[in-house]
């Protein structure tokens, strides 16, 4: 039996089941694949994804295999992000298969149980647990756990065993993708508004695997079976109608199609059974958002499933699950909806492509659509106060007894941090009956004010709780170094110490 079952091992699965090892949880990752695919979809990470693979100390191996583009796109109109306040200002290309071996190297070295070739064919909980069963090459066998997370991709079965609903907008296009070699290749990259045509849409630029070139093409208004096999010659034919050629394509390695049909759960959570990533929410691939929108599922998830796991909180915190990610998501759907429709080719679309590339001409309006794209602004509602509450933590530079660290240096291990930057004591005491799940690092103030995306600079706060996903759960005041905090701010902590991380246990 484990803690936790995970269906999935894609970048959100692994990613959750290394979330969980941090907190000491046990997790079986199982994957209906007998071996992991080498096709890659996404081809990226944005800058808030490269900031949570920072604050667990892993990104150094990500940065050497990937390439930093200091840019982020809406409906490939350029957005300037160089200088967000950030320590990683740009997107990471890299192959997803490249991401999902990155990953599983450090569930494996975390000590995550993986095991190939076991699809979930059925599933059922009661008060304990679930009951999993398992098909593949050891025959149909049953697991049990504390909880399931599916994170099985935009078809998933586990969400369709546990009846989640799966509301959205139906597609109104078809795309197809191929890795082909081509005879009569562009001269040069198509890859953006210079493929855009009266009919459609194509791109044609070089693949990860060598020689050969990837192509897509989308046809607005056509809707086809999404079970229908994808051919040569249904990519050939569409790219011909299109670009009017199809490059003298052959020797296909990978065909696939996807659509703009966007969805989004009627609930992360059924019981014990729980949702992250495409199995959550599917959507076009405008700006490369899906693997990116895992990550934070994952991240969001992870500690709050092992801590109810533990028994440090009560049940009641993976509401908050839904409800956070809910919010960021709906917000990213609608995002990509509007770059889909500004692609079509219309007169309507050309003048709202015009309106938007005006729009990111001015500060606001990139800033705006930069924090958005990036993920750099993504916000939890934890409460009112201080303008930096539910925000993620900037990586500051900060001058503790130990030394020189940066913030997200302390969020390694997933644990909580108490980041006191008072100069006095009082908080030590306010934080009674947490010290077993939350860290105190007093430290010295470095500025007067901190730099968040969009909303600018904020009066630096006198201390600030920060959650093990780098979201900020407490602010207090700004005040002057030594000041006491109010008593009111004190309290104020140990409820939302309460919140998020359980009651206070006895000393």
């Amino acid at each position: 039996m484990a803690d936790v079952i995970i269906a999935g091992s894609g970048p959100t699965g692994l990613m959750l089941a290394c979330e969980l090892r941090l907190a000491g949880v046990d997790v079986l990752v199982l994957e209906r694949l007998a071996e992991r695919s080498d096709k890659s979809r996404a081809g990226g990470l944005h800058a808030r994804s490269v900031e949570l693979l920072d604050q667990r100390g892993i990104v150094d191996r990500f940065l050497a295999a990937g390439r930093a583009m200091p840019l982020a796109h809406f409906a490939f109109m350029h957005l300037d992000i160089e200088d967000f306040p950030t320590r990683h200002p740009y997107a990471l290309a890299m192959h997803q298969t490249r991401i999902e071996q990155l990953l599983e190297e450090r569930a494996l070295e975390l000590g995550v149980r993986l095991r190939w070739a076991a699809e979930v064919t059925d599933l059922r909980q009661d008060e304990t647990g679930v009951e999993v069963e398992i098909s593949g090459g050891q025959g149909t066998e049953r697991l049990r756990a504390d909880y399931l997370v599916g994170c099985d991709g935009g078809r998933s079965v586990v969400r369709k065993l546990t009846g989640i609903g799966f509301p959205g907008t139906p597609a109104t296009l078809t795309a197809l993708l191929g890795d082909v070699t081509l005879t009569d290749p562009p001269s040069e990259v198509v890859f953006g508004p210079e493929g855009r045509r009266e009919n459609g849409f194509f791109m044609a630029f070089h693949s990860e695997h060598p020689g050969m070139y990837r192509v897509i093409t989308v046809e607005f208004d056509k809707v086809t079976d999404r079970d229908a096999p994808v051919t040569l010659e249904t990519l050939s034919e569409a790219c011909a109608k299109i670009a009017g050629t199809d490059f003298g394509m052959h020797s296909p390695y990978r065909l696939d199609r996807f659509s703009d049909a966007c969805r989004l759960v009627d609930t992360y959570r059924a019981g014990r059974v729980l949702l992250a990533g495409d199995a959550a929410h599917v959507h076009f691939p405008s700006s490369g958002q899906g693997l990116n929108l895992g990550l934070q599922d994952a991240v969001n998830l992870g500690w709050k499933l092992a801590a109810v796991v533990r028994g440090q909180a009560p049940e009641e915190l993976l509401d908050s699950y839904d409800a956070e990610r809910r919010l960021s998501t709906e917000r990213m759907l609608n995002n990509i909806r509007a770059q889909t429709a500004i692609w079509r080719a219309s007169t309507q679309a050309d003048a709202l492509r015009q309106v938007f590339s005006d729009l990111i001409e001015f500060d606001d309006g990139n800033r705006y659509l930069g924090g958005v794209i990036s993920q750099l602004d993504t916000y939890y509602p934890v409460g009112d106060g201080h303008p930096a509450l539910g925000r993620r933590m900037t990586d500051l530079d900060i001058k503790s007894p130990s030394g020189q660290v940066r913030v997200y240096e302390l969020l390694h291990v997933a644990r909580p941090v108490l980041l006191d930057l008072t100069g006095r004591s009082d908080l030590r005491a306010a934080l009674d009956g947490w010290t077993d799940r939350v860290d105190h690092v007093e430290a010295e103030p470095q500025d007067d004010h901190w730099a968040f995306p969009v909303i600018g600079d904020v009066p630096a706060p006198a201390a600030v709780l920060i959650r093990p996903d780098g979201h900020v759960a407490w602010a207090a005041p700004a005040a002057p170094v030594g000041s006491a905090v109010p008593q009111t701010a004190t309290a104020d902590l140990r409820s939302a110490l309460t919140r998020w991380f359980g009651p206070a246990r006895a000393s």
